[in-house]
């Protein structure tokens, strides 16, 4: 009789012990399951007040990406393994969506974030808040301090053509005028949230981080507004036949007489002017508020 017949037998004559290893088998995957599914929050929480006693946390999100812990602390944003033992400063990017989740993420912490080269924000974070993460985290992922620079409260738009614009949205809705740069991800972030919204927009693309060939594509394009998604969504353009883009040279020369040097710009319908992404409901109840 070989081997494997004995065993057979045996489980067969001794069943109870069949069942008891297949529910400690069971009992085990539970347990590996568990540790697969990473901790809670509130242990990781646990865990970082013992080791950032002077950091107040105000949120620990384990779930969001899978192997790290999103950890909001006032304005800083910084990541940690499921012990707590590995702090990580940088940016986390979804590669199927094509998403910076970091980026998105400090836009819905700080919604007054400028862009010009490097993130600002107008509200500054509050005094000795997060000490021991703001002498270790890099710019990209906490908000500076900084003396946003003095604009007009308006803008007049009365000086440019109809030239350079690409015209999209509700062609009966409110009209909201956008200076916006292809390669600026707040600029992507503000027209997903134009496209959820009944506006008609009047985006004025201007050249702050080198995007002008972009620009050019998308002004040629037959059809413009598909082409503007397609650049923001990073889709490769055709090279399609040229035009005449001295408007989108005029867009430039009037961003640079009126300073304005990041994107997005937003200018409301009275001339109203916002600098930098603002959230939907933000941007709803400021256009409710046009004067005409």
């Amino acid at each position: 009789m070989s081997a494997i017949d004995r065993l057979r037998r045996r489980a067969l004559g001794r069943p109870w012990k069949l069942l008891t290893g297949v529910a400690a088998l069971g009992v085990a995957s539970v347990a590996i399951a568990a540790q697969v599914a990473g901790p809670s929050g509130v242990e990781v929480t646990n865990l970082l007040k013992a080791r950032l006693p002077k950091t107040p946390l105000t949120q620990v999100n384990c779930e969001k990406v899978r192997g790290l812990c999103e950890v909001t602390a006032g304005s800083n944003l910084f990541y940690v393994d499921s012990g707590a033992r590995y702090l990580i400063i940088g940016r986390v990017y979804d590669m199927e969506t094509r998403q910076d989740l970091t980026a998105a993420r400090l836009l819905e912490i700080n919604p007054d974030m400028l862009v010009g080269g490097a993130a600002k924000a107008n509200a500054a974070a509050a005094d000795g808040e997060g000490e021991e993460m703001a002498a270790a985290a890099p710019a990209q992922t906490r908000v500076e301090k900084t003396a946003v620079p003095a604009r007009p409260a308006k803008l007049r738009l009365d000086g440019l053509s109809s030239d350079g614009a690409i015209v999209w949205g509700n062609p009966g809705g409110q009209t909201v005028t956008v200076f916006t740069d292809f390669r600026c991800g707040y600029c992507r972030a503000l027209t997903n949230v134009l496209r959820s919204m009944n506006v008609r927009v009047v985006e004025r693309p201007i050249s702050v981080l080198g995007s002008r060939d972009i620009a050019d594509r998308v002004y040629c394009a037959k059809n413009r507004e598909e082409a503007l998604h397609a650049a923001y969504a990073g889709e490769p353009l055709k090279n399609g036949a040229s035009c005449d883009t001295s408007g989108l040279d005029a867009n430039e020369a009037f961003a640079r007489q009126h300073g304005l040097s990041g994107t997005p710009v937003i200018v409301r319908s009275d001339g109203a002017m916002l600098e930098g992404y603002r959230p939907k409901a933000f941007l709803e109840s400021w256009l409710k508020e046009a004067r005409s």
